[in-house]
């Protein structure tokens, strides 16, 4: 029978006794919970969080060493239910580029449609549906050719919705399933206030053609303004209405006095997203807050509402930049035995310079400043590296949003938002001002979704 006494490590009730588990699993609670003993119990769902997590470390060898994991995968942290992964549901992403990423069209292409509304020129009628041999059109070199621009968007989109294409499953987006469409509203240089607007104008007049139920914006107006007279939040206004769930990152100010949140993230009817950091561990109580940025609003509206973690998130590398060369360089001279270090270097030149000096040192030293490089650059493996902002929180919660409809296709986005709050729990660490009522629990949402009437 379930107990009604509180978890140790959740503190959610149903604690239950843990009878005859095993050395592994123990072992792994009491690497994330110091001091906890197996008498003490667990709720089933930190049960299944743990379990679920050896089962993914046995079948991830390169990502876990020894038992001894590094960056570990988002559903895996955030103990998402593996059962819903967004399927037949959309996901816009407003964004400054975009880059069409094995992760997302690999082995099928989830990409519905791209358009550039920061471009004057820019002729939608030109776009070619995915089934199309030439899609998309060559003349689309913004989208087709990775560059400075094409970062945040593919990282955001593909936190989201990636599948872990280039990872073998491991480093897969909550909703990596959903279809998406993509909307580049700027550059790596500038987005403009104006330009997220008809970003998200764009998306409610193709919402029905897409069946885009979910638009996240990991991006910010230019200024403080009212909801009341501002152009942009009036446009993510008119989203909810129009029954799209509108998920906006918080923002990154909030390290000093002013922390302002930016439309659309001030909007009322909106999901504004802020970030804290979980240690990259599976347990809610080892947690410290983020400088995401926060409320009140011009308006006097308390934001973020909700919280998810937003640093050493795995995102993936843009292919074909200089980055991704020296990521696959590291990667491999990580992987092979040490006789070979100084032929592979010598047979991959002009990568990086260091290594290039490095040739002829003892494999040793060669090992140490690989090790460095890897570090300092946060690469994860040839293909993905760790990312931190609440750019990247939000997505999390768009692709929670996705499971949730999937699960439950009639809810409304005020649904949505009083389903996430209701099973959000707080953070002991972080400030009630800057959590809202506290980090998602998606595996609660989805529950909750499935259940509502």
């Amino acid at each position: 029978m379930m107990s009604h006494e509180s978890c140790p490590l959740c503190s959610r009730s149903g604690r239950q006794p843990l009878h005859n588990a095993d050395e592994s699993l123990i072992s792994l609670i009491q690497s994330n919970e110091p001091g906890w003993q197996p008498e003490q119990g667990l709720c089933q769902p930190c049960f299944d969080l743990f379990r679920g997590a050896r089962e993914r470390m046995a079948a991830n060898p390169k990502i876990f060493h020894d038992g001894e994991y590094h960056i570990l995968p988002t559903p895996l942290r955030v103990g998402a239910n593996e059962r819903f992964a967004g399927r037949g549901v959309t996901i816009a992403f407003l964004d400054s580029g975009f880059y069409p990423h094995p992760d997302l069209v690999e082995p099928r292409n989830r990409i519905l449609r791209y358009a550039n509304v920061a471009n004057p020129n820019f002729d939608e009628r030109e776009f070619k549906e995915p089934n199309d041999p030439s899609w998309p059109f060559s003349d689309q070199k913004e989208f087709l050719e990775p560059n400075d621009s094409s970062w945040h968007g593919l990282m955001t989109s593909v936190v989201a919705a990636g599948n872990g294409h280039l990872s073998g499953g491991a480093y897969r987006g909550l909703a990596c399933e959903a279809n998406l469409v993509l909307v580049k509203v700027g550059s790596a240089n500038r987005i403009v206030h104006e330009d997220i607007q008809r970003g998200l104008e764009w998306v409610i007049e193709h919402r029905a053609e897409h069946n885009i139920r979910i638009v996240n914006v990991s991006c910010g107006g230019d200024f403080e303004a009212s909801y009341l007279t501002d152009g942009l939040s009036q446009a993510a206004e008119r989203a909810v209405k129009e029954g799209i769930v509108v998920v906006c990152a918080a923002g990154n100010s909030g390290g000093g006095n002013d922390h302002a949140v930016l439309p659309p993230a001030s909007t009322p009817s909106v999901i504004t997203v802020g970030g804290f950091n979980d240690k990259n561990t599976l347990e809610l109580k080892d947690n410290a807050a983020y400088h995401s940025s926060y409320g009140p609003t011009i308006d006097g509206l308390q934001k973020p509402e909700i919280v998810a973690p937003s640093i050493w998130l795995a995102a993936p590398i843009l292919p074909g930049t200089p980055t991704a060369a020296e990521a696959r360089l590291y990667d491999l001279l990580q992987d092979s035995p040490d006789a070979e270090l100084r032929d592979i270097l010598k047979a991959h030149p002009g990568i990086d310079q260091q290594l290039d000096a490095a040739s002829d040192l003892p494999a040793y030293l060669i090992r140490q400043l690989v090790s460095i490089k890897l570090h300092d650059a946060n690469v994860i493996s040839g293909h993905y590296k760790h990312v931190d902002g609440t750019s990247f929180a939000a997505p999390i919660v768009s692709s929670v949003v996705a499971q949730m409809l999937e699960a439950n296709p009639r809810l409304t986005p005020q649904q949505v938002k009083r389903i996430l709050i209701d099973t959000a729990i707080r953070l002991g660490d972080v400030s009630v001002d800057r959590q809202g009522w506290g980090t998602i629990i998606p595996s609660r949402a989805v529950e909750r979704a499935l259940q509502f009437q």
